[in-house]
């Protein structure tokens, strides 16, 4: 595939993901909506089904719609390292307009809501207590957990009499829906589980420059770093892992 496909499908995929992961946030949080206080797990269904429908149209293109993803694939030998840079800057761009569609989307919202200036975390994560390295840690065992899923998850093939044998890829992308919601709902706690470099840093560049000023928080750049690196580190441990198994 060319580097523009794999950047337009990337981008959209990843738009999709970031406007209803986020858009199912914003329901949840502010005051004028239908889904005001549904609680965590509305939330964690939300982007596990975010995460199908983002992956479902980004299908051409592998469908890795997250930085970790793409450099677990690439470690794993699995995707070209000429073709990260494509992933990425697709998926960095998608991220950002799937968080400006949110705004716009719940713009009178947003007006209206009681503390507009305290909204980050419908497009961020951020820690219920704060300590770098354990949030770090936290973020890279999350991660970890869906990268090693991905590489380890069976796809369809032949066996030897002839019967096909179709693995998880009888689930299409639901499979990754679900284990992305039992991350949420198991490991999320204490971060906010971005397990995606760009879920986090996307539409919280969104955050920074899109909202106006007396909407505006702040974008809380000192802990940024952290659903950045961590879900590198464990993408790419999950890579390693995976290639000294005897697989």
């Amino acid at each position: 595939m060319s580097a523009g496909s794999i950047f337009v499908w990337e981008m959209l995929g990843t738009a999709v993901l970031i406007l209803l992961g986020t858009g199912v946030v914003a329901n949840q949080v502010l005051k004028n909506t239908l889904g005001n206080s549904t609680g965590f797990l509305f939330v964690n269904v939300g982007w596990a089904f975010a995460v199908f429908a983002g992956a479902s149209i980004a299908n051409p293109s592998g469908a890795h719609l997250n930085p970790a993803v793409t450099l677990g694939l690439a470690v794993a030998d699995k995707t070209p390292w000429g073709d990260v840079p494509v992933y990425v800057l697709g998926q960095m761009v998608g991220a950002i307009i799937g968080a400006m569609l949110c705004w716009a989307t719940y713009k009178l919202q947003f007006d209206t809501h009681d503390e507009p200036q305290n909204t980050l975390g419908i497009f961020s994560t951020g820690p219920t207590v704060p300590n770098k390295p354990w949030n770090l840690v936290t973020e890279i065992i999350g991660t970890f957990v869906l990268v090693f899923w991905i590489l380890l998850s069976p796809g369809a093939k032949e066996s030897a009499d002839g019967v096909p044998q179709f693995g998880n890829s009888a689930l299409g992308y639901a499979g990754v829906a679900f284990v992305v919601l039992v991350i949420g709902t198991s490991l999320g706690g204490p971060t906010g589980y971005a397990i995606n470099p760009a879920r986090d840093l996307g539409p919280r560049i969104a955050y920074a420059f899109m909202m106006p000023i007396r909407n505006k928080g702040n974008a809380n750049w000192g802990y940024s770093w952290v659903p950045v690196a961590g879900p590198l580190v464990g993408g790419a441990l999950a890579a390693l892992l995976f290639l000294v198994l005897p697989v």
